[in-house]
């Protein structure tokens, strides 16, 4: 598992902090983004494996990641989205525009390890 690069992009230091610490202890090299500018700056160098994004974010909200990295830069990199405006149309809108799995705040780190793992290995 080790090498992979994940892109974590959340606007929440605290819980910024906790799931790069697992993720970390779980082997991935992780790039932590706090917003929107960050997230499109990374990605203009670096196509990390997988994407883990919250969907509300200071520039660009995940909705609008998800269509970036999807038709601007054609990338298949999976994308999970968490947040806590688990409603259902910013669901469903996120799996329209090509999110691969969503996570309701708060989110249980082992189970992002356990949704990111399975992600990466169906590629």
């Amino acid at each position: 598992m080790n090498n992979l690069q994940l892109l974590l992009a959340e606007d929440d230091n605290l819980l910024a902090s906790l799931l790069n610490y697992r993720l970390k202890k779980e082997g991935y090299n992780v790039s932590i983004a706090a917003n929107g500018k960050e997230v499109k700056e990374y990605l203009s160098t670096n196509i990390p494996d997988i994407i883990v994004s919250d969907i509300m974010m200071p520039y660009l909200s995940g909705l609008e990641l998800i269509d970036f990295v999807r038709k601007d830069l054609k990338y298949n990199t999976p994308i999970i989205i968490i947040s806590s405006a688990g409603n259902e149309e910013n669901v469903l809108s996120a799996f329209e525009l090509g999110a691969n799995d969503f996570i309701a705040k708060p989110v249980n780190p082992s189970e992002l390890i356990v949704r990111v793992a399975r992600e990466l290995n169906k590629v």
